[in-house]
């Protein structure tokens, strides 16, 4: 007999070799229905792997967030068995894992291009595959043997794949005619998986490297039931409607070209005008709180990338350059210049902390095959702040900055969530530094009771980070805001400042960005607003439509006037049709539309509709300008 551990701290006698499936069924059959793995001795397992020493074990379900990655792993190589069944030699298999929302498989395939055209009989074959209910096997093979099967099945990525582990024995996994190299676990049959649906395809680098061959990605999603696949999916539609790429384009705020490069945005009046609105927010914003505003050069000598340690550390993401035998690097981050003006003179502890804020134009090399619209891009701005303190300010300084993010992102109606990232494998600084670094973010959480998540090794190379998620109207999470605490660089870069002893002391350095990279927050707001800015960040407020042309001159002197008053106004004379200029102003998402007929003329007034079709009462030019002047003026 064997003793097992339940994770309620009892423990129960269970036959030598019993499996984890039998246990669940000891225990209930509810929770036997529901089990597709378990954790035994801190290791994953199938239900139905032996069990033949003593230990803990935990049964995992379908409902928790690890089930939920096994049955979405399944279902990954019931699509990749089904491609191979269609397919056949044409196609090699690499890899399919589970990813949020759903997972994908890469195929190496000459001679078919895959396209949602394909999707559908793809589907089909795991409907059937599905329904005949095929044991999922587990097996263990030498690490030679496993090579020499791949090899003669034509598998030629899964030989290399075995080829660089460096185990005496691999795990395979069969369903029917169907194997495939996985460390598992599995749910024990195809029969398990009931609802999925291929949503994308797209190319992909063999193990993300440019000098690898592409692959073809076909992306999918599962849910254990069809009503959680009907509501994914909706959700998903709804997010194309929204996709700020497309609205961009519909609007007119944005575009990209390959004449000027890959990931460089090229911003056109109406995008140009929200951008500038944002950024004039920001610098309202940070004027407030006592920063100060700063700017540095595009490029720097290389030797000082090399004492901040980007050199070393981040040089892959960088681009160099040349300037009469000197070396330069283009900045990714606005560090090192806000260093540079600490040092510009000598430094009182009466002087900290210091806070140094720029709007900083940055450069990083993406791979193309990771650049998404504004959301990933080469070239970018970010709201930049550095502040310099004291270690006894340090507390107040992170306070102080996750309340500028709770500020900041009630006014666009952003919930979010918080997490801590830890010190990364390529990292500087001692571990000293590092503890008092991370534990000095903590407890500033702890302190104002903000729960948070950690991020094991995924911290910056200087410095751990409390990341910000925002939530957005599709509950999707968005990376934007960060504090990094930094007692690294002060030191490689020599800051001091005089203490209250009189002798040198180090500062701290808190890196911070509130809304993160002005690009891909624009990117963010279009898709959360689905394009529907509120009024105050809107680039048109308001459109001045004429009935006829018998007021035109009447539209035109009231738009200039508008504009005179502040209001970001345009005039439709177009000869068109009255419910046409309605329709088109509403679908270019201008929130006002003046319609101005006779009896405005008449009136000296003007008759405000919202873009939702909501009437208001006609009002006078003037009172209409003081009317969005009362509603923008909350946001400054």
């Amino acid at each position: 007999m064997i003793e097992v551990e339940l994770p309620d701290g009892s423990k129960k006698e269970f036959p030598e070799m019993t499996t984890a499936g039998k246990v669940a069924t000891e225990i209930g059959a509810g929770l036997a229905r529901k089990a597709v793995a378990a954790r035994f001795n801190d290791r994953m397992v199938d239900l139905a792997t032996p069990i033949n020493e003593s230990g803990r074990l935990e049964i995992i379900t379908l409902d928790s967030p690890q089930g939920l990655e096994i049955y979405r792993h399944t279902t990954a190589h019931l699509m990749a068995h089904a491609v191979k069944d269609i397919y056949g030699d044409k196609v090699q298999v690499t890899i399919g894992p589970a990813i949020e929302n759903g997972f994908y498989y890469d195929f190496y395939c000459k001679e078919h291009t895959f396209s949602p055209e394909d999707f559908e009989n793809i589907e089909t074959r795991m409907q059937e595959l599905a329904r005949a209910d095929l044991p999922i096997q587990r097996e263990e093979m030498t690490r030679d043997s496993a090579i020499a099967l791949f090899r003669e099945m034509g598998e030629h990525y899964k030989v290399e794949l075995i080829e660089d582990l460096d185990a005496p024995t691999v795990s395979l996994y069969r369903q029917g005619d169907f194997i495939d190299l996985c460390r598992g676990p599995h749910l024990p049959s195809t029969g398990f998986v009931k609802a999925f649906k291929l949503t994308s395809v797209a190319g992909a680098y063999w193990r993300g490297s440019e000098k690898n061959a592409m692959l073809q990605r076909i992306y999918a999603t599962a849910f254990p039931d069809k009503k959680e696949l009907r509501t994914y999916l909706a959700k998903l539609e709804e997010a194309r409607k929204r996709d700020h790429r497309r609205i961009g384009r519909e609007l007119d705020l944005f575009s990209f070209s390959e004449e000027a490069g890959a990931g460089l945005v090229i911003w056109h009046p109406k995008g140009a005008l929200l951008r500038t609105l944002l950024e004039d927010f920001e610098r309202r914003e940070h004027l407030r709180r006592g920063y100060d505003i700063v700017m540095g050069p595009q490029i720097l000598r290389t030797d000082l990338w090399k004492t901040s340690g980007h050199f070393d550390n981040y040089r892959e993401n960088m681009y160099f350059t040349e300037v009469d035998g000197q070396g330069y690097g283009l900045k990714p981050m606005n560090c090192l210049a806000h260093m540079i003006i600490y040092k510009s003179r000598q430094r009182s502890y009466r002087d900290l902390p210091l806070r140094y804020f720029e709007l900083g134009t940055v450069h990083r090399h993406e791979k193309s095959g990771v650049l998404h619209g504004l959301l990933r891009v080469r070239g970018f701005t970010q709201d930049d702040a550095h502040i310099l303190c004291t270690p006894e300010q340090l507390d107040a300084e992170i306070k102080a900055v996750l309340e500028f993010v709770r500020d900041v992102m009630a006014i666009f109606g952003f919930e979010y969530e918080l997490e801590i990232s830890t010190r990364p494998e390529k990292s500087i600084g001692s571990d000293e530094d590092w503890e008092r670094a991370t534990n000095a973010l903590m407890n500033a959480l702890k302190d104002l009771q903000l729960p948070h998540d950690i991020n094991e090794g995924d911290g910056a190379f200087y410095g751990p980070k409390i990341d910000v998620k925002l939530k957005d109207a599709l509950d999707r999470r968005w990376q934007c805001a960060t504090i990094q605490c930094d007692f690294t660089l002060p030191e490689r870069f020599d800051l001091t400042y005089v203490g209250k002893d009189g002798e040198k002391h180090r500062p701290v350095m808190l890196h911070r960005v509130i809304l993160g990279a002005i690009e891909r927050f624009i990117g963010v707001l279009i898709e959360h607003y689905a394009g529907s800015f509120p009024l105050w960040l809107s680039p048109v407020q308001a459109t001045v439509i004429n009935v006829t042309d018998h007021q035109a001159d009447y539209a035109e002197r009231v738009t200039r006037a508008l504009r005179d008053a502040g209001v970001r106004v345009q005039c439709d004379l177009r000869n068109e049709k009255l419910g046409f200029k309605i329709r088109e102003a509403q679908v270019e998402k201008i929130p006002y539309m003046l319609v101005v007929g006779d009896k405005e003329m008449a009136d000296g007034t003007v008759a405000p509709r919202f873009r939702t079709g909501k009437n208001l009462e006609p009002m006078s030019p003037e009172d209409f300008a003081r009317f969005v002047q009362e509603e923008c003026d909350q946001y400054r």
